[in-house]
């Protein structure tokens, strides 16, 4: 892809602000024409951000001497090994003392110049820029940097990051490869309704049997705590929390001791929601998670033994004040409704909330809810446990949606952090002609410097605690992610850039710390000079069969596939291969006005760029001239591992026959999306124990491991 054009020499104060920034004043669109963003959506992005732009140079100025007013910047992020500085800003003419305080605790002076690199004169008075040298030997970790001067001081936060990350030793070498599924898609006999997290156990172990490293989940995130439940896993509440959908109720230690009056109420509760959903085509979240809150509130007042109790109380602890915030959120969620915009104006503050809801809040329903994070704590363990000691070298493998929901929980507590009265979306592709707004506020780059990023450090940290991997969704987000203004379409925002160097090292280290792979869906407008960063500091890419092509537009032969990323056939914004291959998301999307072309131009030249591939197929001799969709399958999976690719994946529904697509981008509720259950060829649901018993997946598997071996 051609890389996103920025002004070399903006042309106005306005253009000039913008890039300060890092708000994009023109972008290069996906049939690569040079698009200009209109003023006025600038400096509506900009207002965003806290910034007038009605005078564009007075903005400027004053952004400038505030850094100067400060005597440390609000963090520096450095890799491990680099020779770098910070820069303190202290009266002129007066001597600065300098330390660092490691994670460890130790404490290290630090060598500040004698003599200063500038001086300004700001609000009057004489200021000196002292550079500060930063020691190439510092450990990775989160530090502290004090400064002292006369009787001014100040602190930053100093985070020393990995300089590659790369894949874990477990992996060994070679291609490791692993499935790919929508876990509330895969229910069981057992489940009440919804895929859990015991069916993600079993699965894991079963997919081990097979020779899996690795099962890719859809974002296990928490959701809303009372009906109605968004069903998409990519619009959570929370990032940093998971959602309580996915506990199987009678792996609760609790309900094994549980009194039988207790063990009948809950038993009656799961015997209705089989009723109701056993063998359903939809998945029917409300229903389910309603009985499973009442259950979970049965055995949250049973009493707990001593050990198990100390444990509770020990992760409470580990997880900070932000458990209970996101707790009390719940509380008040489900007194006031789901989204916190509509809340009574004085709750909408955390500060606020906190303070006034004191009284009227019990602490049981704020201990349920935390309750509630434990217990799936528990539940993430063992199915991570389960992989690994059943063989798999990486094991659970989650993944990270881009955002959250405006009204929810993140949103609420982290308030300060996000922009307001902006949206995240996607500008026009080939794939979304209309661009697409997925409802989510933007982190503003500037608060999460100032945070030290401390939010995303958070979520990264505890979706790793009980994983071996996750996927990054829309990586190319922690380099710049597209803005649009509320009132505009998704068509008219801009760029606004983010410190990528901090936060790919804030993830690096945190992957490191849990020796977990991170893979990063960098597909779709992606500048090149992201995908080479992301290879230097060692995070893997993702390729899609269908979109492998060279620049010709024809079929990128699998050995000149990138070596260090996650190769697929599909992914779960398209249709299984099985609709794919009929052209089954071409229909979809005309029947949703999606096309910006007709149906049939858009069918012929779908037709066209599927039937390359299937030539291509021919040419390596892994299909013949008229090959059944099942044996087209399997070859294209086969096609997988002639590239060098670390690790590959086979979707669930692949493996199975599925046809129907999960999620089409672009659509709320005009498609059922995030609501299809594993179905096979004929599209009727699958329970997972079909899934375990398949010929099918398991002849799947037996010849690309086949065609590894030869």
């Amino acid at each position: 892809m051609a890389s996103t054009p920025e002004p070399s020499t903006p042309s106005s104060p306005l253009h000039r602000l913008a890039e300060a920034y890092g708000v994009s004043t023109s972008f290069e669109n996906w049939q690569d024409d040079v698009v200009a963003v209109p003023d006025d959506a600038i400096a509506e992005v900009l207002a965003a951000m806290g910034v007038d732009a009605s005078d564009p140079e007075a903005a400027l100025r004053a952004r400038d001497e505030d850094a100067w007013r400060r005597m440390l910047p609000p963090s520096r992020v450095i890799r491990e090994g680099d020779d770098a500085h910070l820069v303190t800003h202290v009266p002129g003419g007066a001597a600065v003392e300098v330390t660092v305080t490691l994670e460890s605790g130790l404490e290290r002076a630090l060598d500040a110049a004698t003599t200063p690199s500038e001086s300004r004169t700001i609000d009057g008075s004489s200021v000196d820029a002292i550079p500060v040298a930063l020691p190439a030997d510092l450990p990775l970790g989160y530090h502290t940097v004090r400064a002292a001067a006369g009787d001014s001081t100040a602190e930053a936060a100093l985070i020393v990051t990995p300089r590659w990350l790369g894949l874990p030793d477990t992996l060994g070498e070679g291609s490791s490869w692993g499935f790919a599924t929508q876990l509330y898609s895969v229910r069981s006999a057992q489940s009440w309704g919804v895929g859990d997290l015991a069916d993600l156990t079993d699965l894991a172990v079963w997919s081990a049997n097979l020779g899996a490293d690795y099962v890719l989940v859809n974002p296990l995130h928490a959701a809303e705590p009372v009906a109605p439940v968004q069903p998409s896993p990519y619009l959570p509440s929370s990032r940093r929390f998971f959602n309580p959908l996915y506990l199987r109720i009678e792996d609760v230690p609790e309900y094994a001791t549980a009194d039988a009056d207790t063990r009948t109420r809950i038993d009656a509760l799961a015997a209705d929601v089989h009723e109701r959903l056993d063998g359903t085509d939809v998945i029917d979240r409300d229903t389910a998670w309603t009985a499973k809150r009442e259950a979970l509130g049965l055995l949250h007042a049973l009493p707990r033994r001593a050990g198990r109790d100390l444990d509770y109380r020990a992760y409470c602890e580990r997880q900070g004040a932000g458990l209970r915030q996101f707790a009390l959120w719940s509380v008040l969620a489900i007194r006031h409704g789901n989204d916190a915009r509509e809340w009574p104006e004085s709750l909408r503050n955390v500060a606020n909330a906190e303070a006034e809801v004191g009284a009227s809040v019990s602490e049981d329903e704020i201990d349920f809810e935390m309750w509630l994070q434990w217990v799936l704590d528990e539940q993430l363990q063992r199915a991570q446990g389960k992989a690994a000691t059943a063989g798999m070298s990486l094991g659970i493998m989650h993944d990270l949606a881009v955002g959250v929901h405006p009204g929810g929980a993140d949103a609420w507590r982290l308030r300060d952090a996000y922009a307001t009265g902006i949206r995240v979306g996607a500008p026009p592709d080939a794939f979304n002609q209309l661009g697409q707004d997925w409802q989510q506020p933007p982190w503003r780059p500037d608060r999460l410097a100032e945070l030290a990023y401390a939010p995303f450090r958070d979520l990264i940290a505890n979706v790793l605690r009980h994983a071996g991997g996750v996927r990054i969704d829309h990586i190319i987000g922690l380099f710049r992610l597209w803005w649009v203004p509320e009132g505009r379409s998704p068509a008219e925002g801009t760029y606004v850039r983010y410190d990528h160097e901090a936060m790919i090292g804030v993830l690096a280290l945190e992957a490191l710390r849990a020796g977990a792979v991170v893979v990063g869906e960098d597909l779709g407008v992606v500048e090149e000079s992201a995908r080479e960063y992301l290879l230097e500091r060692g995070i893997l890419g993702t390729s899609i069969l269908w979109f492998e092509r060279d620049e010709d537009g024809d079929p990128l032969p699998a050995e000149k596939w990138r070596e260090l990323c996650l190769a697929s056939v599909t992914t779960h914004d398209l249709p299984p291969s099985a609709g794919y291959l009929v052209g089954e998301h071409v229909r979809l999307r005309d029947r949703l006005g999606l096309l910006t072309r007709s149906a049939e131009e858009e069918a012929a030249a779908d037709e066209k760029e599927r039937g390359s591939w299937l030539d291509e197929l021919r040419r390596r001799d892994l299909i013949g001239a008229e090959p059944s969709v099942e044996d087209t399958i399997t070859a294209l999976h086969e096609y997988l591992t002639l590239a060098p690719s670390r690790l590959l994946n086979v979707a669930l529904t692949d493996a199975v026959g599925d046809r129907r697509t999960q999620n089409q981008p672009g659509t709320l509720d005009e498609y059922p999306n995030w609501r299809i259950p594993l179905s096979g060829p004929d599209e009727k649901p699958l329970l997972l124990e079909d899934v375990l018993r398949s010929p099918r997946a398991a002849a799947l598997v037996a010849a690309m491991r086949d065609r590894t071996e030869r």
